[in-house]
Parts: C-alpha cells; structure tokens; sequence
C-alpha cells in the first residue's frame, strides 16, 4: 500500500505544502481545510493548542494515517515538542541562511509576538536582529480567494504590510512563514524584486520523501473541509483543483 498521509491547517496554506510533497513522493494524500477555526494565528495559545490536539486525534482515528503534516507555522512554532511523533511540523527555513544578515520572518500575530519565536531563531547562532513580520493581513487575502480575483488589492496590502518594513530594515532574505504566503510569491517577487524569500515547503516533502514507502506511480488527492465545503470547493476551482470537497465531522 501507499503511503498515507494527512495534510492540514486552517484552509488553503496546505496546497503549497502537498504540492511540494506530489513532486517527491507517490502517496494517498488527505488534505483537511479547518475552516472552521481560520485562521489559527488569531486564536490564543490555548485555545489553538485544544483545536490541534483535538484536531490529530480525529484525524487518527478516522484515517489512521503514517504521517500527519501539521501545515501551519504557528502551531508548528508554538507547540512542536508536544506533538506525536508522526506528525511533522512546517518550520522556518533558517537552517539555509545561518550566516545571513537583514533577515525577516513573514509569520501570522500570535507567532511573531511569541517566545517560541524568538526561542527558535536562537538555535541558529549566527542569526542577529531577525525582524518578525505579523503578515496575518496577507493570509486573509489567499483564505478569501482574493489573491486570484483581485491583483490591484493585492499589490496595495503587500506594499502597505511590508514595503516599509523592508526598507528601513534593508531586508535583503525574507521567509515565508504561513504557508498561505507561497500563493503570493508572484507579487511578492513582483514588488521586491532584490529580495529572496524562502518556502519551508519543500523541507517538508524531503523529510517524507526519506521515509520508507512502497513505489508507486500514482498520487490520490481527497479533500475535506471543517466548515463550507461548497465555498471551498469554489475557491479550489479557481485555482484548477475539481476535486469534490467533503464535510468533516
């Protein structure tokens, strides 16, 4: 049998992640929109922690699945050293640019303003003065389909988010730290455009990719949703993905 795996966060963030993941490895692919708690990097610690522990133990038992990819930064930050062990979390790519300056984190507002954070970035000796960016204003244009409809709009709230910050600080690396932001890399590398910015998706699928599986040529993708499976669904549309969309319960 294929290896199968979990992925999951508040919405569409997970599709960068099993993109990356389609290209390295053949597995049955489960794919969980928690719209019903979006978005994750507003709630309070608490409050998260109950939703994603609540959220693995259904998945557990009603998919029984080999890997469980929490495909969100800020649960992966905030409570990566209390999660099952089959579960992999989605991190900031630092570990690529340990000797790098003018470095900025592109997170949601719970991680940016978090310990875990600044815990994080000190495992990494050589990174000094990492600015931390709430981005959570950019999230909501991906959750809400606006980066496919609505370019203007867009371009505004990236230039009004970050182009400020980037410049008094001479942001040179920048990482995308949701993983609702790869969907905005065209704009962002549009507007920025002496600026590199780094996806952590692909440390995810090289990990999975190591793991022992039995080969296959196929990829299966299923979809469920906590909230609104007809909306999502028309948001996948949009974006070339047919596949039906099922309530989770």
């Amino acid at each position: 049998m294929k290896m199968k795996i979990v992925v999951f966060d508040s919405g569409l963030g997970s599709l960068s992640i099993i993109k990356a993941i389609q290209k390295r490895t053949k597995a049955d692919i489960i794919y969980l929109a928690d719209k019903k708690n979006f978005p994750y990097g507003k709630k309070t610690k608490s409050q998260l922690y109950k939703i994603i522990t609540d959220t693995i133990q259904k998945i557990s038992e009603k998919f029984n699945p080999d890997v469980i990819v929490l495909a969100s930064n800020t649960p992966s930050l905030l409570f990566r050293e209390k999660l099952p062990d089959n579960v992999i979390t989605v991190l900031p790519p630092l570990e690529k640019i340990q000797k790098a300056s003018n470095v900025a984190i592109l997170t949601t507002e719970i991680v940016a303003k978090s310990k875990e954070l600044e815990n994080y970035i000190s495992e990494f000796n050589n990174l000094e003065d990492v600015l931390k960016i709430n981005c959570s204003e950019l999230v909501e244009l991906v959750e809400t389909g606006k980066f496919l409809t609505n370019e203007k709009n867009c371009v505004k709230t990236i230039s009004k988010v970050l182009k400020d910050e980037f410049k008094e600080n001479n942001i040179k690396i920048a990482t995308l730290s949701s993983t609702h932001l790869p969907f905005l890399s065209p704009f962002l590398k549009k507007i920025f455009r002496g600026i590199e910015f780094l996806d952590p998706a692909d440390d995810v699928a090289m990990k999975i990719s190591r793991l022992k599986q039995q080969a296959s040529k196929n990829n299966s993708l299923t979809i469920y949703t906590t909230k609104s499976p007809k909306a999502l669904q028309r948001n996948l549309k949009n974006m070339g993905i047919s596949n039906k969309v099922t309530l989770f319960s």
